[in-house]
């Protein structure tokens, strides 16, 4: 016990060094990919006063681009002077996102590696390996908004969509759960992205002007079709409309998803004769078994809407299902929309992919254009909270 003018001396030296402060300091590891959102995110929580550590989490990468991004989190982590690390998660990545992918699309249906990723290695190894290692929290570059748990107010963590709406990622982070979500914090989701940018620069952040990612992440400039082509053997079928007239050959009817437009190059189509311009083609459905493809000529066709969407695999946030209207949207960046969210009924049997949380449905007021079993129909309380979400069936 410390007394006398020693004691103050001493206690001065103590408050001076920080080492009170650092005592009760959090830690937090961020996963930077290089981008200027996760440097940003770094930026913000070491201004913020916690202890930031940033790891570049190395995953599977089919054109050398993940080593230049790997240098870009380097580079910046040195300018905001904080620890830097590399994870390799490679196999890890190869086995959970990859192959699921390519299974998906084999099987015939549009698999979203994003929501795997967030699920099995940012939110899953990396926050386990973090914790492990001694962090309090993990953090990332992802537009989205975490309320509640995670000491920042009180109740269970709470999900919800970005201020930036044109920037919103909620939609890939569905999965999780509020008890990972209470060891998660996304600084950015209360920016818009012109804000970020502008805070990278007045920082000197090395980042500030990279351009955004497009597309999958871990196919860089390799296209989706030549990357698949590599697994899936191709397999000439015929291309039918709606009405199940042959109008072509396709080159196999895995490499294709629901509204896909711009087929031309692939499809050969008979001439119509006459000054006649026809209306874009889209993908209405595909069979691999049959190895067909289905088309509908506009995009208002009735054939590329649907009303009513069962899910497997359905996740609640909150632990707690429940029946309930919500808005939903059944892609990335697609509108949100009114819809009734329910059970399947016992008279109503149950699709065998439903997972151990049977299976659910969402019945829209209105029908919803290019709905591809495999993707993530994800679900929204009206003041912008992820209740949840599922597969498409």
């Amino acid at each position: 016990m410390m007394g006398g003018s020693r004691g103050i001396l001493e206690l001065a030296y103590i408050l001076s060094s920080g080492y009170v402060v650092n005592m009760k300091r959090k830690r937090v590891f961020v996963g930077m990919s290089g981008g200027v959102d996760s440097s940003v995110a770094a930026l913000i929580l070491r201004n913020e006063g916690y202890e930031v550590a940033g790891v570049f989490m190395r995953a599977y990468n089919v054109d050398g681009c993940a080593e230049r991004d790997a240098e870009d989190a380097r580079r910046a982590a040195g300018r905001l002077d904080i620890p830097f690390y590399v994870w390799d998660f490679e196999e890890e990545y190869k086995r959970r996102v990859v192959d699921y992918m390519v299974s998906g699309y084999r099987a015939g249906i549009t698999p979203n590696p994003d929501v795997m990723c967030n699920r099995e290695i940012k939110f899953g190894l990396f926050l386990e390996r973090a914790l492990g290692a001694g962090a309090d929290f993990v953090a990332t570059g992802h537009y989205a908004r975490v309320r509640g748990g995670g000491g920042v107010d009180c109740g269970a963590s709470r999900l919800f969509a970005a201020r930036d709406g044109s920037k919103d990622q909620s939609y890939f982070l569905w999965t999780l759960d509020a008890s990972r979500l209470a060891r998660c914090i996304f600084p950015v989701g209360d920016y818009l992205k012109t804000e970020v940018r502008e805070l990278a620069r007045r920082a000197g952040l090395p980042t500030a002007e990279k351009k955004d990612s497009q597309g999958i992440c871990f196919l860089g400039a390799v296209s989706l079709a030549d990357f698949l082509k590599q697994y899936i053997p191709a397999r000439r079928g015929e291309l039918l409309t709606v009405s199940g007239e042959k109008i072509g050959e396709h080159a196999g009817a895995a490499f294709y998803t629901i509204g896909q437009r711009h087929l031309a190059a692939d499809f050969s189509f008979p001439k119509t004769g006459g000054a006649a311009v026809r209306k874009p083609w889209y993908v209405a459905a595909k069979d691999v078994a049959a190895n067909t493809v289905t088309l509908a000529e506009g995009n208002a066709n009735p054939a590329l809407y649907k009303r009513e969407i069962d899910l497997a695999e359905v996740n609640f946030i909150s632990g707690i299902s429940e029946e309930r209207e919500v808005l939903a949207r059944v892609r990335y960046r697609g509108p949100l929309a009114p819809a009734r969210l329910s059970r399947v009924r016992a008279g109503n049997p149950a699709p065998a992919a439903a997972g151990a949380g049977g299976a659910w449905r969402l019945e829209f007021d209105a029908p919803q254009k290019f709905v591809a079993p495999g993707q993530s129909a994800v679900f929204y309380s009206a003041d912008g909270e992820v209740l949840g979400g599922g597969i498409i069936l």
